[in-house]
Protein backbone atom coordinates (compact mmCIF):
# COMPACT_ATOMS: atom_id res chain seq x y z
CA UNK A 1 0.00 0.00 0.00
CA UNK A 2 2.88 2.38 0.75
CA UNK A 3 5.05 3.29 -2.24
CA UNK A 4 7.70 5.81 -3.30
CA UNK A 5 6.03 6.78 -6.58
CA UNK A 6 2.62 8.24 -7.33
CA UNK A 7 0.17 5.64 -8.71
CA UNK A 8 -0.60 6.02 -12.41
CA UNK A 9 -4.10 6.28 -13.82
CA UNK A 10 -3.86 2.65 -14.96
CA UNK A 11 -2.77 1.49 -11.50
CA UNK A 12 -5.58 3.45 -9.88
CA UNK A 13 -8.12 1.82 -12.18
CA UNK A 14 -6.74 -1.67 -11.51
CA UNK A 15 -6.75 -1.18 -7.76
CA UNK A 16 -10.26 0.27 -7.81
CA UNK A 17 -11.50 -2.77 -9.75
CA UNK A 18 -9.74 -5.12 -7.31
CA UNK A 19 -11.25 -3.28 -4.34
CA UNK A 20 -14.73 -3.60 -5.82
CA UNK A 21 -14.36 -7.38 -5.81
CA UNK A 22 -13.05 -7.42 -2.24
CA UNK A 23 -15.85 -5.13 -1.03
CA UNK A 24 -18.59 -7.34 -2.43
CA UNK A 25 -18.78 -9.20 0.90
CA UNK A 26 -20.26 -6.11 2.54
CA UNK A 27 -18.90 -3.47 4.95
CA UNK A 28 -17.92 -3.90 8.54
CA UNK A 29 -20.96 -3.04 10.68
CA UNK A 30 -20.07 0.09 12.67
CA UNK A 31 -22.15 2.79 14.42
CA UNK A 32 -21.94 5.29 11.53
CA UNK A 33 -24.01 3.09 9.25
CA UNK A 34 -27.54 4.42 8.96
CA UNK A 35 -29.25 1.13 9.82
CA UNK A 36 -27.14 0.36 12.89
CA UNK A 37 -28.74 0.80 16.32
CA UNK A 38 -25.69 -0.41 18.23
CA UNK A 39 -23.50 2.60 19.05
CA UNK A 40 -20.75 0.64 20.81
CA UNK A 41 -17.38 0.62 19.08
CA UNK A 42 -15.34 -2.55 18.64
CA UNK A 43 -12.23 -2.69 20.85
CA UNK A 44 -9.35 -0.56 19.57
CA UNK A 45 -11.42 1.74 17.36
CA UNK A 46 -11.05 5.53 17.63
CA UNK A 47 -14.10 7.79 17.26
CA UNK A 48 -13.67 11.32 15.91
CA UNK A 49 -16.31 13.96 15.28
CA UNK A 50 -16.01 17.59 14.19
CA UNK A 51 -18.43 20.25 12.99
CA UNK A 52 -17.91 23.73 11.56
CA UNK A 53 -20.10 26.59 10.37
CA UNK A 54 -19.71 27.25 6.63
CA UNK A 55 -22.03 30.24 6.44
CA UNK A 56 -25.72 31.00 6.21
CA UNK A 57 -28.46 30.60 3.65
CA UNK A 58 -29.61 28.30 0.87
CA UNK A 59 -26.92 29.63 -1.50
CA UNK A 60 -24.18 28.49 0.88
CA UNK A 61 -25.83 25.07 1.20
CA UNK A 62 -26.02 24.77 -2.60
CA UNK A 63 -22.36 25.80 -2.98
CA UNK A 64 -21.31 23.27 -0.34
CA UNK A 65 -23.31 20.53 -2.07
CA UNK A 66 -21.59 21.28 -5.38
CA UNK A 67 -18.23 21.18 -3.58
CA UNK A 68 -19.06 17.73 -2.20
CA UNK A 69 -19.92 16.50 -5.69
CA UNK A 70 -16.47 17.68 -6.89
CA UNK A 71 -14.79 15.94 -3.90
CA UNK A 72 -13.55 19.30 -2.57
CA UNK A 73 -13.42 18.04 1.07
CA UNK A 74 -10.50 15.85 -0.06
CA UNK A 75 -8.80 18.35 -2.37
CA UNK A 76 -6.32 19.67 0.18
CA UNK A 77 -2.94 19.30 -1.51
CA UNK A 78 -1.60 16.20 0.20
CA UNK A 79 -4.89 14.30 -0.23
CA UNK A 80 -7.20 13.93 -3.24
CA UNK A 81 -9.83 11.63 -4.72
CA UNK A 82 -7.86 9.93 -7.50
CA UNK A 83 -10.95 8.74 -9.39
CA UNK A 84 -12.54 12.19 -9.39
CA UNK A 85 -15.10 11.17 -12.02
CA UNK A 86 -16.79 9.06 -9.32
CA UNK A 87 -20.26 10.14 -8.23
CA UNK A 88 -21.72 10.36 -4.74
CA UNK A 89 -23.85 7.23 -4.98
CA UNK A 90 -24.29 4.13 -2.83
CA UNK A 91 -21.95 1.41 -4.03
CA UNK A 92 -19.45 3.84 -5.60
CA UNK A 93 -15.79 3.03 -4.94
CA UNK A 94 -13.69 6.02 -3.84
CA UNK A 95 -9.90 5.98 -4.31
CA UNK A 96 -8.27 8.44 -1.91
CA UNK A 97 -4.63 9.23 -2.69
CA UNK A 98 -2.43 10.46 0.16
CA UNK A 99 1.14 11.80 -0.04
CA UNK A 100 3.01 12.19 3.25
CA UNK A 101 6.66 11.87 4.32
CA UNK A 102 7.68 11.07 0.74
CA UNK A 103 5.34 8.07 0.55
CA UNK A 104 2.17 7.56 -1.50
CA UNK A 105 -0.84 5.48 -0.54
CA UNK A 106 -4.05 4.73 -2.40
CA UNK A 107 -6.90 3.92 -0.03
CA UNK A 108 -10.09 2.36 -1.38
CA UNK A 109 -13.48 2.80 0.30
CA UNK A 110 -17.06 2.17 -0.81
CA UNK A 111 -20.04 4.48 -0.24
CA UNK A 112 -22.57 2.55 1.84
CA UNK A 113 -25.08 5.29 2.71
CA UNK A 114 -26.21 8.60 1.22
CA UNK A 115 -28.58 11.39 2.20
CA UNK A 116 -29.87 14.02 -0.23
CA UNK A 117 -32.73 16.21 1.00
CA UNK A 118 -33.60 19.90 0.96
CA UNK A 119 -31.62 20.41 4.18
CA UNK A 120 -28.99 17.60 4.28
CA UNK A 121 -26.47 16.16 1.83
CA UNK A 122 -23.75 13.65 2.47
CA UNK A 123 -22.52 10.10 2.57
CA UNK A 124 -20.82 7.40 4.61
CA UNK A 125 -18.07 5.27 3.20
CA UNK A 126 -16.61 2.05 4.55
CA UNK A 127 -13.00 1.01 4.00
CA UNK A 128 -12.07 -2.05 1.96
CA UNK A 129 -9.14 -4.41 2.60
CA UNK A 130 -7.19 -2.11 0.25
CA UNK A 131 -7.01 0.69 2.84
CA UNK A 132 -4.43 1.38 5.55
CA UNK A 133 -7.26 1.73 8.10
CA UNK A 134 -10.37 -0.26 8.94
CA UNK A 135 -13.47 1.82 9.56
CA UNK A 136 -16.07 4.21 8.26
CA UNK A 137 -16.31 7.96 7.72
CA UNK A 138 -19.28 10.28 7.37
CA UNK A 139 -19.23 13.55 5.40
CA UNK A 140 -22.35 15.71 5.86
CA UNK A 141 -23.55 19.24 5.19
CA UNK A 142 -26.70 20.49 6.90
CA UNK A 143 -28.90 23.55 6.44
CA UNK A 144 -30.92 24.65 9.47
CA UNK A 145 -34.06 26.49 8.24
CA UNK A 146 -34.59 28.05 11.67
CA UNK A 147 -31.21 29.80 11.80
CA UNK A 148 -30.10 29.57 8.14
CA UNK A 149 -26.82 28.07 9.38
CA UNK A 150 -24.99 25.70 7.06
CA UNK A 151 -22.66 23.29 8.84
CA UNK A 152 -20.12 20.72 7.71
CA UNK A 153 -19.74 17.60 9.82
CA UNK A 154 -17.09 14.89 9.73
CA UNK A 155 -17.37 11.74 11.81
CA UNK A 156 -15.12 8.68 11.68
CA UNK A 157 -14.48 5.40 13.42
CA UNK A 158 -11.15 3.82 12.58
CA UNK A 159 -8.55 1.26 13.53
CA UNK A 160 -5.10 0.77 11.95
CA UNK A 161 -5.00 -2.07 9.43
CA UNK A 162 -1.53 -1.78 7.87
CA UNK A 163 1.47 -2.74 10.07
CA UNK A 164 3.22 0.59 9.41
CA UNK A 165 0.13 2.49 10.55
CA UNK A 166 -0.03 0.39 13.72
CA UNK A 167 3.66 1.05 14.40
CA UNK A 168 3.28 4.76 13.76
CA UNK A 169 -0.10 5.11 15.46
CA UNK A 170 0.55 8.56 17.02
CA UNK A 171 1.66 9.87 13.61
CA UNK A 172 -1.39 8.32 11.94
CA UNK A 173 -3.68 10.02 14.48
CA UNK A 174 -1.93 13.34 13.90
CA UNK A 175 -2.47 12.98 10.14
CA UNK A 176 -6.14 12.19 10.72
CA UNK A 177 -6.49 15.41 12.76
CA UNK A 178 -4.62 17.33 10.06
CA UNK A 179 -7.01 16.01 7.41
CA UNK A 180 -10.02 17.09 9.47
CA UNK A 181 -8.71 20.65 9.89
CA UNK A 182 -7.69 20.99 6.24
CA UNK A 183 -11.01 19.58 5.04
CA UNK A 184 -13.02 22.02 7.16
CA UNK A 185 -10.94 24.93 5.88
CA UNK A 186 -11.37 23.79 2.28
CA UNK A 187 -15.14 23.51 2.64
CA UNK A 188 -15.34 26.96 4.26
CA UNK A 189 -13.43 28.37 1.28
CA UNK A 190 -15.58 26.51 -1.25
CA UNK A 191 -18.83 27.60 0.36
CA UNK A 192 -17.88 31.28 0.22
CA UNK A 193 -16.05 31.24 -3.12
CA UNK A 194 -18.78 29.52 -5.12
CA UNK A 195 -21.94 31.24 -3.95
CA UNK A 196 -22.87 32.25 -7.48
CA UNK A 197 -22.55 28.79 -9.05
Amino acid sequence: MFRLTRPTATEIEKQTTAAEKLASHGPLCLPLEGNSNDHRLPAGFAHDMSRSLLGQGQAVFHAAKLAFERWAPFDIGWVRVANSQATVEIGQMIAVEIHTFGLWTLNLSRIIDKVDTATRFGFIYSTTPMHVETGQEKFLIEFDPATSDVCYELEAVSHPRHPLVRLGFPIARALQRRFVGDSHRRMKHEASANLNL
